[in-house]
């Protein structure tokens, strides 16, 4: 692990009074990852090295991923100390924003964004599409399922029991009335889970209700997205960090983007440039801690470019990937 990581590791911990731990799930563009169920273990890895502590800081960078892995992953941590915080110096989105209601406290920078929880599926069920010759599933968010018949009560002004039914079976010709089903039943235990994960933040059955409310379905849009000032307003227990703290996760980012290649959209073409063969190896998660080093997941392969000559000379990549998985860095 990067010997400047490890010394703004100590950096924070000595200003939070804490033991740190750092969880990134890349996005840079075409090279995106998620949460999901196999860092449980990796966490608990880290967390056995460090042992039952007083307070532990997660620093969190994620656009999100699995629910149920991200309920794991809060409570596995909260077994290994009294408080639990967590700092997020740019994104917590959808689930991340989910693990961030099981802090106690959230710390926040001017530039850190959290979004709303609402449900999308990606399933064999999903609609599927055409994109560049290649048949793709889209995700299916609840939100966009009762978009529909807003649209038909209130816009359309469609009242009558009977004709709401043929608005259901129109939509089933698209949906799998299956996916509708099973769409529903996340929103419900998403719902289940902030509301369990908001008592750390003592916050009150009222307020609780405001809160899941919007994150599910008030804010209108998946996209939407809640700056510290607004999530003081909801009624989250953010804090804003200080100008330590702040100087710190800054340079955190600035270091760990560098690393996972975010600001450099992946483009097997313009990665090859003028060569016609390159290896490559990508990290793509990592997740830190002083006691234990770093794991991360990354991908390796070899980039080959095919030159076919059938009529109008047309440029290929081959993708060969011989590795994708975690593995302990080794490097000082």
């Amino acid at each position: 692990m990067n010997k400047k990581l490890i010394k703004i590791y100590q950096e924070i911990e000595k200003n939070r009074n804490s033991k740190v731990l750092a969880y990134v799930t890349g996005d840079r563009v075409n090279m995106e990852t998620q949460i999901a169920s196999d860092v449980v273990d990796i966490f608990g890895k880290h967390l056995e090295t460090i042992g039952k502590t007083k307070k532990i800081t997660l620093i969190l960078y994620t656009l999100g991923g699995d629910t149920m892995a991200t309920w794991n992953i809060v409570n596995l941590i909260r077994e290994y100390c009294d408080e639990l915080e967590i700092v997020v110096p740019r994104k917590a989105r959808s689930s991340g924003t989910i693990m961030c209601l099981g802090a106690n406290e959230i710390i926040l920078t001017h530039q850190s964004t959290l979004g709303p929880i609402d449900p999308s599926i990606n399933s064999p069920l999903g609609t599927k599409v055409k994109l560049n010759n290649q048949e793709i599933t889209l995700p299916t968010s609840v939100e966009s399922v009762k978009g529909y018949f807003n649209l038909a009560k209130k816009e359309l002004g469609i009242k009558s029991s009977k004709d709401l039914i043929q608005a259901f079976i129109k939509l089933s010709d698209t949906l799998n009335p299956l996916l509708i089903g099973d769409v529903y039943r996340r929103q419900g235990q998403i719902k289940m889970i902030a509301n369990k994960l908001l008592d750390y933040q003592n916050c009150t059955k009222k307020k609780k209700q405001s809160i899941v409310d919007f994150l599910c379905s008030d804010s209108g849009s998946h996209d939407y997205t809640i700056s510290y000032t607004e999530a003081k307003q909801l009624g989250l227990n953010v804090f804003l960090a200080d100008d330590t703290l702040n100087n710190l996760v800054n340079q955190w980012y600035d270091i760990i983007s560098e690393e996972l290649l975010l600001k450099t959209p992946y483009n097997p073409l313009m990665e090859l440039a003028q060569q016609n063969e390159k290896s490559y190896e990508y990290i793509r998660v990592i997740l830190d801690s002083i006691s234990y080093g770093r794991e991360q997941f990354v991908s390796k392969g070899t980039l080959q470019k095919i030159i076919m000559q059938i009529g109008v000379p047309n440029i290929q990549v081959n993708d060969n990937r011989i590795f994708e998985g975690w593995e302990k860095d080794v490097k000082k």
